[in-house]
C-alpha cells in the first residue's frame, strides 16, 4: 500500500510540474536512472526536488546531495520558485 501511495504522489506532483509549466505529458516527461543523474549532480541545469513525506525524510538517512527537500502536498506554494529553464528530478521512496 505504501508503495502505491508513494506512486500516486509521484504523479500528482509530475502532473501539476506539467501543468505549472505548460509541458505535455508526453512531450518533456520521462524516467531517469541515478546512473544517468550521477553525471548531471555538479550541474547548475539540474534541480533535484525530494518529496518523501516528512516521515520519510526524517528517518532515513540516505539523502541525494544538494536535493531540495519539498513537500508532495504543497506543491502549488513552492512550485512557482524553480526556473522553468532548468531539469528538475523528482524523487520519493
Amino acid at each position: 500500500m505504501k508503495i502505491i501511495q508513494s506512486v500516486l504522489m509521484v504523479l500528482v506532483v509530475l502532473a501539476m510540474a506539467m501543468f505549472y509549466f505548460g509541458v505535455p505529458a508526453s512531450a518533456e516527461d520521462k524516467r531517469i536512472t541515478k546512473e544517468e543523474v550521477k553525471p548531471l549532480l555538479d550541474s547548475q541545469e539540474l534541480v533535484i526536488i525530494d518529496v518523501r513525506s516528512a516521515l520519510d525524510w526524517d528517518k532515513n538517512e540516505l539523502k541525494v546531495k544538494g536535493a531540495v527537500r519539498e513537500d508532495p502536498e504543497m506543491v502549488s506554494t513552492w512550485m512557482a520558485k524553480y526556473p522553468k529553464d532548468k531539469t528538475l528530478v523528482f524523487y520519493c521512496s
